[in-house]
């Protein structure tokens, strides 16, 4: 039985360990890419196939008839047809809490960025700003202090835990949990309950929050999750993080509510399309305190390493009878 892993660049930089899932998967093929167009010929006979942001559509999996495994090298599923995959009573399973030390760091990394201005304060040292004032410092953009402020969190799961302790514990902020939109994903099932946090509607939530974190799948319930509407209920300095899924977000609405001042600051590190090769409204010159990052939050290197190394165990227990990581 062959494998292959289609997208394995997304993974590795050709600086983690792959022996684990070399010894896991029988005659592995790793590509760094695999075009769209290319796909179909390279699952023709594979057994098991590795995949992390590659699109398997019913069509490919009706071309691949020994396929008997997709192992996805991250949480999210939406890249791949369940029901097709059930149907044809193939496997799929995914990783979960591989990289949450990344994403907590990263998120409260851009919070404190944005808080602080620092893209701001350092582009007008560099142009001489500083050196042309009487005092000591410069006050032109504000600054405020996040203790006891409102951290909302959308999207309660391990990562949205993670980020909520850091931020209360480290920084003193106050934590406000959105209800759930549209019930479960089985992708990402939800956490313990969350004993003494206080869980809002949405609307609700977004009124109170100082800082908006993002950490829900994207479902059709989620898609669009943050539009217009909800923008202007959002305080004009509050902080907008999306570290989850591009789409969850309407990009338009959030540049131009930046643009007029009606929201504080923006991170967003994922965007519907990804690379987005057809631009985006957040690559504007004129949009103030917005940091935008190419899908980064997860990527430190221990994460990385621990993804494939979540894959290799899946793979192994698949191959062994188990349902490890399964969601199909």
């Amino acid at each position: 039985m062959k494998s292959a892993f289609l997208d394995y660049a997304t993974v590795s930089a050709g600086d983690l360990d792959s022996t684990a899932l070399e010894r896991a998967c029988p005659a592995l093929t790793l590509y760094d890419e695999t075009p769209p167009e290319r796909i179909a010929a390279r699952i023709a006979d594979v057994g098991l196939l590795l995949v992390n942001k590659a699109r398997i559509t019913r069509e490919l999996m009706e071309g691949a008839p020994s396929l008997r495994l997709i192992a996805l090298a991250a949480t999210g599923t939406d890249n791949v047809d369940l029901d097709a995959a059930r149907e044809r009573n193939v496997a799929v399973c995914n990783i979960r809490d591989y990289c949450t030390p990344s994403v907590v760091q990263h998120v409260l990394g851009a919070i404190l960025a944005l808080t602080h201005r620092f893209a701001d304060y350092s582009r007008r040292v560099k142009a001489g700003d500083w050196g042309a004032r009487a005092q000591f410092t410069m006050l032109d953009y504000p600054i405020r202090e996040l203790a006891g402020r409102t951290l909302g969190v959308v999207g309660y799961g391990t990562l949205g835990r993670a980020v909520a302790t850091a931020c209360e514990t480290a920084l003193g902020m106050k934590v406000r949990v959105a209800q759930r939109a549209g019930g479960t994903d089985p992708a990402h099932p939800p956490g313990p309950p969350a004993i003494g946090v206080a869980r809002l509607p949405l609307d609700a939530l977004l009124r109170e929050a100082d800082v908006l974190t993002l950490h829900c799948p994207l479902t059709p319930a989620t898609r669009g999750l943050i539009g217009p509407a909800q923008l202007a209920l959002m305080k004009p300095d509050a902080i907008v993080i999306n570290t989850a899924r591009g789409a969850l977000i309407d990009v338009a609405a959030l540049a131009q509510a930046l643009r007029e001042g009606r929201l504080g600051g923006a991170a967003i590190d994922v965007l519907a399309q990804e690379p987005p090769v057809e631009g985006s409204p957040l690559f504007a010159a004129d949009l103030p305190n917005l940091i935008v990052t190419p899908h980064v939050a997860w990527a430190a290197r221990e994460s990385r390493q621990r993804s494939l190394d979540e894959i290799a165990a899946n793979v192994a227990d698949f191959l062994a009878g188990g349902r490890r990581g399964r969601v199909v």
